[in-house]
């Protein structure tokens, strides 16, 4: 059986990929209060799920409302080391891509397209990242057009792109992470043009991906640094003006982290992270308030392969779950309740994709955040969270 046919044989059996709530009443942490989980829920996805039918190498999707319709549509960067073209998918209602528009008229080797308004009206545009190719700037005409204005910094071998606003000004700047070389930082000037650099970490880090939040309760961005090739993995607190000159690192100084994301997941106001792994398990780290760490947590396979992370409440009892993209391992998603409770696992998607990339966002309209993912030489494809079938009752014939 080729791949392919494994492939439309597993779209069809994807029915009872994740279970996500139980109809039962939880603990919210944060909050201190009891509440009634809605009815199970599972991520599925089937042919009409796809972001196009091509098998791309691509490296990252995010979610956004690029045409002001009101419903997400997703952006997806192809090509990693290899030129292809990056796509604008359209979503037309319900969480279906039906309609497809190229980025640009370029192939390039992409990494990173962040959607995000750069030049601050009102609609959001499209930084790309390229690895050793000239780094672009798109910006949006409102309806998800998108026309070529610009760029930043030189090419090199860039891996991710983030955007925040790191120097205090109100417009969102770029921070890239490029392996085995310093980290740059693009400040934005509240027009889409990025002419002032700066640069973070140190020279040689292999900075695969990078979180923005305040750590240490100061009022400004502090970052939190995945390190791989050994390196330790580190938080660099800010001063406020875009500078990042204090660290303090975490990990056991030689993990293989390749993705980051940070949220307050335990309700005490502090920042906590999650700390994406390969060759080992994942972590929970959460946060003392100065940018250390309280307590560390171990979850997922011991040889776990995290490429991707993303938090979201996938079941909406008011805590932030973690979803994990892994390289040739299911995906997962660990859904968290009280403290003391362990996570709890449920994988979906096709244990031989590599997911380099993921975003979550409610697609279809139903409340509940669902999952786009991003799969080198692999489909692209849309996780709907929905409500679990029921099983069909099986009647009895008379005797």
């Amino acid at each position: 059986m080729t791949r392919r046919a494994r492939r439309t044989r597993a779209c069809a059996a994807l029915g009872a990929a994740l279970i996500v709530g139980a109809a039962a009443l939880e603990a919210d942490a944060a909050l201190g209060e009891r509440r009634e989980v809605p009815a199970e829920r599972v991520l599925r996805s089937g042919s009409r799920n796809l972001l196009g039918t091509g098998e791309e190498r691509s490296a990252s999707v995010r979610l956004g409302d690029v045409d002001g319709d009101g419903d997400l549509d997703a952006v997806v960067a192809n090509g990693r080391h290899w030129p292809a073209q990056n796509l604008v998918h359209l979503n037309q209602g319900g969480g279906r891509f039906n309609v497809i528009r190229p980025l640009g008229v370029d192939r390039a080797t992409s990494y990173a397209t962040e959607l995000v308004d750069l030049d601050g009206d009102g609609d959001l545009d499209i930084a790309v990242g390229n690895d050793v190719a000239p780094n672009l700037v798109f910006l949006n005409d409102g309806e998800g057009r998108f026309e070529r204005a610009g760029g930043f910094g030189s090419p090199t071998s860039l891996r991710s792109v983030t955007a925040a606003d790191v120097d205090g000004d109100g417009d969102p700047d770029l921070i890239l992470c490029v392996r085995k070389r310093l980290n740059e930082i693009h400040l934005n000037d509240g027009s889409g043009g990025f002419t002032e650099q700066r640069t973070f970490g140190r020279p040689g880090d292999s900075t695969i991906d990078v979180a923005a939040a305040d750590l240490d309760g100061d009022g400004d961005l502090d970052l939190v640094l995945a390190n791989r090739d050994g390196q330790a993995n580190a938080v660099l607190l800010g001063d406020g003006k875009g500078s990042f000159d204090e660290r303090l690192e975490y990990g056991s100084g030689s993990d293989e982290t390749r993705a980051v994301a940070a949220a307050d997941l335990d309700g005490d106001g502090h920042v906590d992270w999650v700390a994406g792994n390969i060759g080992q398990r994942d972590v929970l780290y959460f946060g003392d308030g100065k940018g250390g760490v309280r307590e560390a947590v171990s979850f997922g396979p011991e040889d776990g392969r995290t490429y991707a992370l993303a938090l979201a409440d996938l079941d909406r009892d008011g805590v932030l779950d973690v979803v994990a993209g892994r390289a040739g391992q299911p995906d997962a998603a660990y859904l968290r309740g009280a403290p003391s409770e362990p996570l709890r696992e449920r994988v979906f998607g096709e244990p031989e994709d590599v997911t380099y990339g993921l975003d979550v966002g409610d697609v279809n309209g139903d409340g509940f955040p669902d999952v786009a993912v991003a799969v080198s030489d692999g489909p692209n494809r849309i996780y709907l969270n929905l409500p679990q079938r029921p099983e069909p009752r099986r009647e009895r014939r008379p005797r």
